[in-house]
């Protein structure tokens, strides 16, 4: 769960719901093929539990800061011949505007790695 406080009072968020949100966003922007597993550990556990937790997050890290902003992590697989510069700038804007349209908390920081490429 993330959480903040503001003048209303204490707001939770769950983890699950904030990877959703992200993973839409990204998979609608040009030249993203999809969300790739975030390491070879995770992609082996998530195949050995079959845990749905693992399935859902892939690809997608969210923590907090000590500011109470989220930083996000995206692991992708891009498509051949896109301009990788402008995409990921296209992901970094559109992912913000998603989570801070969504929840109302602070995107401070949105790393992309692109680690694959795909046809």
């Amino acid at each position: 769960m993330v959480g903040f406080e503001n003048h209303i009072g204490k707001i939770s968020v769950s983890e699950n719901y904030l990877t959703e949100i992200v993973k839409h966003a990204v998979t609608d922007c040009f030249g993203v093929a999809d969300v790739c597993s975030v390491n070879t550990f995770h992609s082996a556990a998530s195949a050995l539990t079959f845990g749905r937790a693992y399935k859902k997050q892939k690809g997608v890290a969210i923590r907090t800061d000590k500011n109470g902003g989220l930083i996000i992590d995206l692991h992708i697989k891009m498509t051949y011949g896109t301009n990788i510069t402008a995409a990921v700038s296209s992901i970094i804007h559109k992912v913000t505007f998603a989570v801070e349209e969504a929840v109302a908390i602070d995107v401070h920081k949105v790393n992309v790695f692109v680690d694959e490429m795909t046809a």
